[in-house]
Formats: C-alpha cells, sequence, structure tokens
C-alpha cells in the first residue's frame, strides 16, 4: 500500500509538469495560430511567404526535435553564456509547434466560408473587421471545433516528449521506476492521460451539441 501511494504521489508531480506545459501552450498557440493564419492570408507577399514557410518547416519536422533545437542551439551558438531553462525551452518549442497546426486550422476554417457572407457584411455597410467578427468568425469556430478537439487531445499526449529534455514529466517517473524493476507505474501512467484525454472528449463534445444552432 505504502508503495502504491508512493507511486501515485510521483505520478501525480510529474503530470503537474504535463499540465503545466499543456496550458501555457493552449492559452499562448492559440492567439499566436490565430495570427500567423492572417499572416498566411495576407495579402502582402512577403509576409505570407514568410508566415507559410515558417508552418511548413515546423509542420515538416518533429516535435522533439523542435525541443532539441530550443534546447541545445542556445547554447552552443553563444559558447555556453545563454540557455533556456529546460521548462521555458519545452514551452517555447510547443508554442511555437502547436500555434503553426492551429493556424493552418483557422486558415482553412476561414477559407471554408462562402465569399457570400463577406458580401452580405458589405451590403449591409459593415467594416471588415465587423464582417470577420461578426458574421465570419462565428462560423469559423463551429466549422473548426472538431479539428482543434483532435490537435488538444494530441497536445496532452505529446507532453510526454518534454522527457527528452530531462523535464521530470510523468512518463519520465514511471521509467524511474522501471528501473527499479517496476513496471506496472508505466501502465498506470496511461490512466492518466486515459481520464485527461476522456474529460477533454466530452468536453468537445458538449460545445458542439451547444454549436448546432448553426447549421449552415
Amino acid at each position: 500500500m505504502n508503495q502504491f501511494l508512493n507511486v501515485t504521489e510521483q505520478l501525480l508531480k510529474g503530470f503537474g509538469e504535463n499540465s503545466l506545459i499543456f496550458i501555457v501552450t493552449l492559452v499562448a498557440a492559440i492567439p499566436m495560430g490565430l495570427i500567423v493564419s492572417m499572416g498566411s492570408r495576407s495579402r502582402f507577399f512577403p509576409l505570407k511567404a514568410l508566415t507559410r514557410t515558417f508552418v511548413w518547416i515546423i509542420r515538416g519536422t518533429p516535435l522533439m526535435l523542435q525541443l532539441f533545437v530550443v534546447f541545445y542551439v542556445p547554447p552552443l551558438m553563444s559558447n555556453g553564456s545563454f540557455n533556456f531553462p529546460r521548462m521555458n525551452a519545452a514551452l517555447i518549442a510547443f508554442i511555437i509547434n502547436y500555434a503553426a497546426y492551429f493556424s493552418e486550422i483557422f486558415r482553412g476554417g476561414i477559407e471554408s466560408v462562402p465569399k457570400g457572407q463577406y458580401e452580405a457584411g458589405q451590403v449591409l455597410g459593415m467594416k471588415k473587421s465587423q464582417i470577420f467578427f461578426k458574421v465570419v468568425l462565428l462560423q469559423v469556430i463551429k466549422r473548426i471545433t472538431a479539428p482543434i478537439g483532435n490537435e488538444i487531445i494530441t497536445l496532452v499526449k505529446d507532453t510526454s516528449l518534454a522527457s527528452v529534455i530531462a523535464i521530470p514529466e510523468i512518463l519520465m517517473n514511471a521509467k524511474d521506476f522501471s528501473m527499479q524493476g517496476l513496471i506496472w507505474p508505466l501502465f498506470y501512467s496511461a490512466l492518466f492521460f486515459l481520464l485527461f484525454c476522456g474529460v477533454l472528449t466530452l468536453l468537445f463534445s458538449f460545445i458542439e451539441k451547444k454549436l448546432n444552432y448553426y447549421k449552415g
């Protein structure tokens, strides 16, 4: 019993690190993704080319590699005079990675809204900003709820990659127990992810039902 309580305590501490990465990434990456999506749709070609190249690079390389780059490259480039703390490096890599993915979801959602919606707003005398926030954005939210939900659930599981730069998240703690001859903590740690993802699945199902007022 004492062993079980000790393992649970250590795994909970580790999952706290996962939860921190999840929350900060979500709060920062969603608005950043919206900004990047605006750049991807810009009529100013240099900005459009820059943002699309950024998205292409980030989506085309593994998150694990991006973690290595953010954590190890700055001290190598500065001869050891500058480096990010491990958690800060993880947050930077996760935010950049997920901002790129979210931006493509936002871009696809915005471009899926018929042009007639914009024209209707102009006929009513609305400004471009009013059309976007009062007409288009509401439809975009409905259209992107499912893909955004999938990415957020993926984020929960991806937080375990933080262990590659020695952040003591839940799987790293479970692995430490396995090196002591205890295998079951590895399977036990899966319950934390299953429960978290289960709650998020129910939450997004509820949100989708609430958004069913719009059938377009």
